[in-house]
């Protein structure tokens, strides 16, 4: 509940007393902060309005409040005036050049990445926000476009340096010619302090979203999951659901989370059957002008009956078709590009032989297809007749997989790619045509943009948002669904024309799909995706706390790049880390699935380690690396999961780790009892203005040298951590190390040298060392070397350090494997849930003996050393 407005009015003047420093001046044309020029040729008609300024009533809790009116002298709002209303207008705020700059841009529609320069004119189209490094008053300078009334802003680059300003309604019938706070500035010392200072500030002020921290994230943010999508496509059905999963079970790691995602819905095309689904679709792309034509699952899902997969005779499974459809499939798209490619070039005379081959393979495909040979509409199990379907389905999952505890399903935001069919439902849906903003004009070609274009959206009335949120999920709470993964959620922005413009759009679908998550999946269950725009972030995030943290981890390069399948797996890490920075304000970022079998999984396997989130798979059935996901996976399917998100380190942050030739990518994060630094060579690919595509910089794809140094964690992110950032010691173990070794640093120490070569990493566990009792006992607990996320495993540490009694380290760990310490001095003995045990010791202070994975203690072993 927000605080009365009295209290708020005194605690803004207290605020105001208590600001002596004068961090803004717009004068003269130019901005300065603490008396620095950051900004020159600034026009007329700019204007900056400091944050005490603007206070008005918020929905934020005190603490917040209380927090943000303390630093509210750090922060202001830009504003411009034009002569003509518009309803898109564009405004300089005014240049600068040689200062270096970390953005981030929509790259494509429903995406974006990092981008560093030193000029306004380096900025790219659709830049969310902006940091400034300023070291000459030893701070950092972020500007944030965001939402003023009906509008949306995003900065772009300018000529001779300019930073430009956009603001859009989304709706030529909703115009103006003046905003006061259409883009915030906020600085502080510290380049982590000032994304939450930054977005707290805007929590406040908008009133449109919340923070991460004031809601719960998805129960499955600490487990091992499961996706359907690169494993079956659109071709998933039941039989091979329960066939991952088993398989799965079967290897050791079971998931504790299900994703069935796109292939489960009841779509069709236009020039269809109303009432009929459409079959044979595989690959994305081939779905994407489809429309729902009923709430609930499609055909193949709706004649499961249960329990024809839990019989002694379960209806069979040919695990080659679904990659043998992919692959057949593949080729089609493959013919289609060279037929697209042929007929813009006007080279090629006769089109016939590729059309004729396309036939051919279309004919192929059909053939594949054949008989619906996983039908299972009959069972040797007892079942009432009613049990069919999803809820059948999931019933009998939860039957065989004890452990699954969530089981998600994927729909678009307007409920399939291309929404849902007119007159199809009860819902009032028309075809809208789609319009793409001026300012997607600099972003990537894009498959999704171009069907969605093709198609218009059946898009059902505002007015209705929350009853279609609602009747589809309530439905799927009631056949056992716990959640959702929203896709397409960046669809609004083209259809808004008619409806106030896509501000307004975007409310009031984002409200009734907020109350649905309330009412439906716990308040919790849902992951939002292709959702990397300011528009949602502003207004979607009240409720939804999850989503990806960047594009989709793509096996191989779709635009037919054969060394794609290598630099696109550093393009992941980038998207995910950077995206962090500012997302991870909003909700918990997600860093997607990746495949086991991929020839870069241990590359994706270590970022997934420590990046704080949930740890997926959308792995082929029988397609498996046990051995890798055993080292990110407890037998009971969840993860050693770090205690915040992954982040870059300062070093890289105004820096290309990319394709600078010379940078690594360094991201942090902190475990209970420690830290952690991974370190990964994504060189060789990028993104280039000039062809507006993100491509391979072969020449940059070669081994790198860095440094790690303890002060590359940011201790002070983490209140429970920032004692451990100030011991005066700590053990560095490098979990990839040939042979195992233990490090003896402090603060002092020089940094870590290393080389990495392409697409592959190294992960530093960072354990502070306890002094204990007058003799000179050193002891720190590094964590199950078996997992790559050694630290994450240390449930709890005790020590007893008195006089009178021995000197004693009790540790709590969780899994299985070689338990590694450091101890300078040799233990008396050891104990092992609570009976002596043998355990190894060596001069240079290895301390290390083997656990087992008891289910009675649900993983967790009690180890003692007394000294």
């Amino acid at each position: 509940m927000a605080p009365p407005d009295n209290y708020r009015s005194s605690l803004f003047n207290v605020s105001r007393r208590e600001s002596s420093e004068k961090y803004f001046e717009l004068s003269n044309g130019n901005f300065s902060v603490k008396e620095f020029p950051l900004l020159s040729d600034v026009p007329s008609n700019v204007t900056f309005t400091p944050f005490l300024s603007t206070c008005k009533p918020s929905d934020a809790p005190l603490p917040l409040i209380q927090r943000v009116e303390s630093l509210a002298h750090k922060g202001g709002f830009f504003g411009f005036q034009k002569e003509d209303e518009s309803d898109r207008l564009m405004n300089s705020l005014g240049k600068f050049t040689e200062r270096e700059f970390l953005s981030i841009f929509r790259f494509k529609t429903w995406w974006s990445t990092m981008w560093v320069g030193s000029s306004g004119s380096d900025l790219q189209m659709e830049t969310q926000w902006v940091l400034f490094d300023v070291p000459e008053i030893m701070s950092y300078v972020m500007i944030v476009p965001i939402i003023e009334g009906s509008f949306r802003s995003a900065l772009q680059g300018g000529i001779d340096g300019h930073v430009m300003i956009c603001a859009e309604s989304g709706s030529t019938k909703v115009t103006a010619s003046s905003f006061d706070a259409i883009a915030y500035v906020h600085v502080s010392e510290n380049p982590y302090h000032i994304m939450k200072e930054a977005f707290g500030a805007l929590r406040v002020h908008l009133d449109t979203f919340r923070l991460i921290e004031e809601k719960t994230a998805p129960s499955l943010v600490d487990k091992f999951g499961w996706c359907t999508w690169d494993a079956f496509y659109l071709t998933v059905e039941p039989t091979g659901i329960w066939h991952g999963l088993n398989d799965l079970a079967e290897g050791g790691v079971s998931p504790r989370f299900l994703i069935i995602d796109d292939g489960w819905q009841s779509i069709n095309f236009d020039d269809e059957d109303p009432n009929q689904d459409s079959g044979k679709l595989v690959l994305c792309g081939s779905q994407m002008t489809a429309r729902l034509h009923r709430l609930d699952e499609c055909q193949k899902f709706r004649k499961y009956k249960g329990g024809s997969l839990l019989g002694p005779n379960p209806p069979p499974f040919h695990r080659e078709k679904p990659q043998m459809l992919i692959s057949k499939a593949c080729e089609i798209e493959r013919a289609e590009k060279d037929l697209n490619k042929a007929i813009q070039s006007g080279i090629v005379p006769d089109l016939s032989a590729i059309e004729s081959r396309i036939q051919k393979l279309k004919l192929e495909l059909d053939a594949m297809f054949g008989e619906d040979e996983n039908s299972v509409i009959s069972s040797t199990v007892s079942c009432k007749p009613c049990c069919y379907g999803l809820k059948a389905l999931t019933s009998d999952l939860r039957t065989k997989f004890k452990g699954l505890d969530d089981i998600y399903v994927w729909h678009a935001l307007c409920g399939a790619w291309s929404g849902v069919r007119p007159g199809s439902t009860q819902l009032n849906s028309n075809i809208m045509p789609c319009k793409v903003s001026p300012g997607l004009d600099g972003t990537m070609e894009d498959l999704a943009v171009v069907k969605t274009v093709e198609g218009g959206i059946g898009l059902v009335h505002p007015d209705q948002a929350g009853d279609f949120y609602d009747s589809m999920h309530s439905y799927l709470a009631s056949v056992g669904i716990t959640g959702v993964k929203v896709d397409v959620i960046h669809t609004l922005e083209y259809v808004s024309e008619e409806y106030g413009g896509r501000v307004e759009l975007a409310k009031a679908y984002y409200k009734g799909l907020s109350n649905s998550l309330s009412k439906n999946f716990k308040g919790s269950g849902l992951i939002s995706s292709m959702q990397q725009c300011n528009d949602f972030f502003f207004l979607g995030t009240k409720q939804i706390s999850m989503g990806r943290a960047g594009d989709d981890f793509w096996f191989q390069d779709p635009n037919g790049d054969p060394m794609g399948i290598y630099w696109l797996q550093g393009v992941h890490m980038i998207h995910c880390s950077f995206n962090s920075l500012w997302m991870g304000q909003f909700i918990q970022p997600d860093w997607d699935m990746f495949q086991s079998d991929h020839l870069c999984a241990e590359f994706h396997a270590g970022s997934r380690a420590i990046c704080g989130g949930p740890v997926y798979i959308s792995d082929s059935p029988g397609c498996h690396n046990f051995e890798l996901l055993k080292k990110l996976v407890y037998p009971d399917g969840t993860i050693p999961k770090c205690q915040n998100f992954a982040l870059p380190t300062r070093d890289c942050l105004f820096r290309n780790p990319l394709f600078d030739n010379k940078t690594l990518l360094k991201i942090w994060n902190i475990n209970k009892y420690g830290g952690v630094v991974g370190v990964f060579n994504c060189q060789g690919a990028g993104w280039d203005p000039k062809e507006q595509r993100i491509k391979g910089f072969p020449e940059c794809y070669k081994p790198m040298s860095g440094s790690v140094h303890v002060s590359d964690i940011e201790w002070d992110q983490n209140k429970e951590a920032v004692h451990t950032g100030e011991v005066e010691e700590y053990i560095v173990h490098l979990n990839q190390a040939e042979e195992e070794e233990l490090l003896l640093v402090s603060p002092k120490s020089e940094p870590i040298q290393m080389t990495i070569h392409p697409t592959t990493y190294k992960i530093f566990t960072f354990a502070p060392i306890k002094k204990l009792g007058s003799s000179g006992i050193k002891f720190a607990p590094v964590g199950l070397t078996n997992m790559l996320n050694s630290g994450g495993t240390i449930q709890e540490v005790a020590y007893s350090d008195s006089e009178k009694a021995e000197t004693s380290v009790k540790v709590g760990v969780k899994g299985e494997g070689s338990f590694l310490s450091y101890s300078n001095v040799c233990p008396i003995k050891c104990l092992l849930n609570g009976a002596e045990t043998g355990f190894e010791w060596a001069d240079n202070g290895k301390l290390a003996l083997d656990l087992v994975w008891t289910e009675e203690t649900c993983g967790i072993s009690s180890v003692a050393f007394l000294f």
